[in-house]
């Protein structure tokens, strides 16, 4: 120890002793109302997110905003489409995952996306349908990243089966664990679920102020389920959706009624020809005279009748003149003609 460390602890000493009642103040001081902070992580939910080969740049440009989303999540590289679904499960043992969102395109324009929960299940298999991200969106907003989310679903979820059952596996897997390490703890944005139209439309708004004010951040995107599965990726169909119409149906009846077009014209012009009748109504013109008063009829036709008389004299003056002047005329040139002989 030396001199100046040993002086600092008597005076360290000679001031306990002199202000034995004063309490000490601690070097950190929390606000009012602190936090609750458990040093262990239990909820260790695990989402691997990643697609097969084929999805568009719109599609993958939504995957990257849900792995944004999702601090919880884990990547993989793209799966070649002629592999077995059920390989699956056997990644995310190797990654430790408990949930799974793969993005399966077909054709560079249709996606589907699955939820499942590994290894029991169950599984859910839908299109998805009006894709908008962040980027398209543009909208305002300044979400952090990596705060945790609330979320807030439709009452129509609790009304069926299935839905209740679809709300169960989206709380688990949108849902970001507490205390997780690559979170923030706070939170600061919403996801909204709501049912219509027997689709599931996700919006995510950012909090803006402690009344209510919400700001949309995106990406935004419509659900429509197709089935459910009670294993994973596979087993026995639990629901089956009785109003969906795959893309491709849906792309050849428009086609087909745009083949349609043509001939239904064709066939109302036919019809038109047929139903059209031969001779018009036959009108008597002499029945407008007797519409209103008399007396101004009489009179309009009479003016009618001095302009037209008028109008006709006035062309037979002209024509007349006319003529006189390309008279004259021939004459000169025959006098001419005349004297031009003589003088030679």
């Amino acid at each position: 120890m030396t001199k100046k460390q040993l002086k600092r602890k008597r005076i360290e000493d000679i001031n306990k002793e002199n202000i034995p009642d004063m309490e000490v103040l601690p070097l950190k001081r929390t606000s009012d109302e602190p936090l609750s902070k458990k040093v262990k992580w239990i909820n260790r939910q695990r989402v691997l997110v990643f697609a097969t080969r084929g999805i568009s740049y719109r599609h993958r440009h939504l995957m990257s905003d849900l792995k944004t989303l999702m601090p919880h999540h884990r990547s993989e590289s793209k799966m070649e489409r002629t592999k077995n679904l059920q390989i699956v499960n056997e990644m995310c043992e190797m990654k430790n995952c408990n949930k799974t969102i793969l993005f399966e395109g077909r054709k560079k324009r249709d996606l589907y996306l699955w939820f499942s929960n590994i290894p029991i299940g169950p599984s859910v298999k839908f299109l998805v349908e009006n894709i908008y991200t962040m980027a398209e969106l543009k909208m305002t907003g300044n979400c952090l990243k990596g705060s945790r989310p609330l979320l807030s679903f439709d009452e129509h979820f609790n009304t069926k089966l299935h839905y209740s059952l679809l709300k169960e596996l989206l709380i688990q897997i949108f849902d970001v664990p507490n205390h997780h390490p690559k979170t923030q703890p706070f939170f600061d944005h919403i996801y909204t679920f709501t049912i219509l139209d027997n689709r599931i439309w996700f919006r995510n708004f950012q909090i803006l102020t402690e009344d209510g004010g919400l700001a949309e951040i995106g990406p935004r995107f419509v659900l429509n389920p197709i089935k459910i599965f009670t294993d994973s990726f596979g087993g026995e169909v639990l629901w089956d959706n009785p109003t969906y119409v795959s893309p491709v149906k849906f792309r050849h009846s428009l086609k087909k009624n745009n083949t349609g077009k043509y001939m239904n014209k064709m066939d109302q012009k036919i019809i038109q020809k047929v139903n059209k009748p031969k001779e018009s109504y036959s009108l008597n013109p002499m029945d407008e005279i007797f519409k209103g008063d008399p007396l101004e009829k009489a009179i309009e036709l009479q003016e009618k009748e001095t302009k037209n008389i008028q109008t006709n004299d006035n062309k037979q003056k002209k024509l007349e003149n006319r003529n006189k002047k390309h008279l004259e005329r021939k004459i000169k040139r025959t006098t001419q003609k005349k004297n031009k002989k003589k003088s030679m």
